[in-house]
């Protein structure tokens, strides 16, 4: 009877409000990522990123990241490094924690996230000499 007056759903709210640490804490969360989820922590990553996962939801939308309050809403795709990258595109089911798989070589780069088309990187003008230049009749 409570499934049929959607009271299952009213719980699972209370659940996710919960676990997200409160009503202001959700109404936070909700305002930065667009969407309250519910799942368990796989891991965080060394910039502080939290990565979940919830098999209830549809394959493809159950593993999700929650990116560190420091980015505040400036966050995009780039900023996850690659040992989760692939977990999160399942390429892999074991995350980066329990793998073990990736060795760092002293060699390897550290992550960065892609700064095209930021205000640090973008330029409003061209940095690069013409190929050919106007005609100027004054000038010999």
């Amino acid at each position: 009877m409570a499934k049929y007056l959607g009271l299952d759903k009213v719980g699972k709210l209370f659940q996710i409000i919960q676990q997200s640490g409160g009503l202001r804490a959700a109404y936070k969360k909700l305002y930065r990522f667009d969407e309250l989820k519910i799942g368990s922590l796989v891991g965080t990553d060394k910039y502080g990123n939290k990565y979940f996962e919830n098999p209830y939801y549809f394959y493809g939308r159950n593993r999700w990241v929650e990116y560190a309050h420091h980015q505040n809403m400036d966050y995009d795709g780039s900023q996850i490094p690659a040992e989760w990258f692939g977990w999160m595109h399942y390429k892999t089911d074991l995350p980066p924690i329990r793998d073990g798989a990736r060795v760092q070589h002293k060699w390897m780069a550290s992550h960065s996230e892609n700064l095209s088309g930021t205000k640090e990187q973008y330029m409003p003008y061209t940095t690069t000499k013409p190929k050919y230049e106007a005609w100027d009749p004054k000038k010999k």
